[in-house]
């Protein structure tokens, strides 16, 4: 038995790194690297072809001044997020809060309003003229207000809805923190406000860089803010020449540097996550901390965020109510908004489960087969998240037309665009769970007579449910609300709720696109709701 066994697992696999490899999984794994990987390799081909004007181009003033602005902006977003994202992250898990638990699923609603609808509801709730604050003051004489357009604008949407990356990281680091270090420095007489300087918030600092890395990275990346905005970030430059120049090599040139980076930003969140670590000393089960009693400041505290969630979610929702019940009162068509949901729910779908597809082989050979090789497979899916939309785009259209042709302007072409963008969401949520499998449960299933993949079907994908799900549903929150590789990519004709979220912003529009806005704020929130959803039944699962 034991011969014919080994006889199957030569037959059907490869040996790499003293491991027998499954062939299938590992051709599965060689294409989903190869794939990912077109968009980078043809940047760089096409930029070389720029010749002599590449280092003009690259040093010219106006390329020097939008990447000041470029990484001044990532700065002040950042600092921003964090100084709204610590003291929520606080207040809702160690404190006695009052409404805590409403506020912990309300404050990280703000990471499913895209970029694009949050610039459209800032612009049309405190735009310069004919916003709704001007209108309610114009009966005092002000025909126009101080304009929100440039810097302003910018630095508000972005921080208002890019925040949550860092509550999220910090409210993780502070749920397991272990509650006997905070205890030995109350001992040793150091007060609450002492202590968490002292102990709490130097065990943070990893979390707080990771999630503000993050912020840093979606804020250099982001499309539809700069472009609403009139910011001259270098999405936007991007996009404006390619869209007016004949020579598409400068394009890819400032593509690369932004690529550059983008790349920079990884690899600092990489070195913090990968050196620096911060536990505790003590064994067993960790308790819950006591929760701090906020006396007289819980009302501070409660005002605090509820103003956060005033700008963030109310105000977005309000707006897009006002501009609705507006358009509707005058008789303004929104039929279109159907169709263009349905084409919008069938993309995001498409890419979340071919994303997952191909997530699942990656994530198992860089588990159960863990390697130089396999690894590497996995880094490699990961180029997509270093390569913001525009720029995945950019290099799509450029293979399409050159090598690609009967793929170009189809949704075939989009929806690789979407799985290069996002494949690593799904990777990296179902290695997760894959993580907490025992590989002894597929051994129990091999020696049952269940070849290797017959273990993964029957015992590893049933326990990675929850990391599937949560993999499938980030994508399509993604894909929903990505919007530059969809202006550029789309097939002729062929609308989605964000382009016409954006075609109706850009032109003042706002009636036009509070339905698709809503539209698109009720899914992501479904989509965050089951990522939410699975993560409580894994921390009940954990304790269990």
């Amino acid at each position: 038995m034991k011969i014919v066994e080994a006889l199957s697992k030569k037959r059907c696999g490869l040996r790499i790194s003293g491991l027998d490899v499954p062939l299938p999984l590992l051709l599965v794994g060689i294409l989903v690297a190869i794939s990912t990987s077109i968009p980078l390799l043809y940047l760089i081909l096409r930029a070389s072809g720029a010749g002599t004007k590449f280092f003009s181009l690259l040093l010219s003033p106006k390329t020097l001044r939008v990447l000041f602005d470029s990484a001044l902006l990532a700065l002040v977003v950042t600092t921003l997020s964090a100084l709204i994202a610590i003291p929520l992250a606080f207040l809702t898990v160690r404190t006695n809060l009052p409404f805590r638990r409403f506020f912990s699923v309300a404050t990280v609603l703000p990471l499913a309003v895209p970029s694009y609808v949050g610039s459209y509801a800032v612009i049309a709730a405190l735009g310069p003229k004919g916003s709704i604050l001007q209108n309610i003051l114009e009966p005092y004489g002000v025909s126009r207000l101080p304009t929100i357009y440039g810097w302003t604008g910018a630095i508000l949407t972005l921080t208002l809805f890019s925040y949550p990356y860092i509550l999220l990281t910090v409210r993780a680091s502070l749920h397991s923190l272990d509650p006997s270090l905070e205890e030995a420095s109350r001992t040793l007489g150091h007060n609450q406000l002492q202590t968490f300087r002292l102990v709490t918030l130097p065990h943070l600092k990893p979390s707080i860089a990771a999630g503000s890395l993050l912020v840093a990275f979606y804020t250099l990346s982001d499309f539809g803010t700069p472009s609403l905005m009139r910011f001259n970030s270098f999405t936007r430059a991007i996009y404006i020449q390619y869209q007016s120049s004949f020579d598409r090599n400068l394009a890819a040139v400032l593509a690369l540097t932004l690529v550059a980076l983008a790349s920079l930003t990884l690899l600092l969140e990489y070195k913090v996550r990968g050196k620096v670590k911060y536990y505790g000393t003590s064994s067993g089960a960790k308790r819950k901390p006591k929760d701090i009693d906020l006396g007289f400041w819980k009302y501070p505290s409660t005002a605090f965020c509820l103003s956060i969630l005033g700008m963030s979610l109310v105000m977005p929702f309000g707006v897009i109510i006002f501009w609705l019940v507006r358009g509707l009162s005058t008789g303004q068509e929104i039929s279109f908004v159907w169709s263009i949901a349905l084409n919008s729910l069938t993309v995001s779908a498409i890419a979340a489960v071919v994303a997952v597809l191909f997530a699942l082989p990656v994530a198992f050979l860089a588990v159960r087969y863990s390697g130089k090789f396999t690894n590497l497979l996995e880094r490699s899916t990961y180029i997509g998240f270093a390569l913001p939309g525009i720029v995945v785009a950019l290099s799509l259209v450029f293979f399409g037309v050159k090598y690609a042709t009967p793929l170009y302007q189809t949704i075939y072409m989009l929806v690789f665009a979407y799985v290069v963008l996002f494949i690593p969401q799904a990777v990296g949520t179902i290695r997760s769970s894959m993580l907490q499998i025992s590989p002894r449960l597929e051994e129990a299933a091999q020696t049952l007579g269940k070849n290797t993949l017959g273990a993964i079907r029957y015992v590893t994908l049933p326990l990675t449910r929850p990391g599937i799900l949560t993999g499938g549903a980030l994508v399509f929150l993604t894909t929903m609300k990505e919007l530059p590789a969809t202006l550029l990519l789309s097939p002729t004709g062929f609308n989605t709720l964000a382009t016409r979220v954006w075609s109706a912003t850009d032109n003042a529009f706002f009636a036009r696109a509070a339905a698709p806005s809503l539209v698109i704020i009720l899914v992501s929130a479904l989509s965050m709701f089951i990522i939410l959803s699975q993560e409580k039944s894994k921390e009940e699962w954990v304790k269990q």
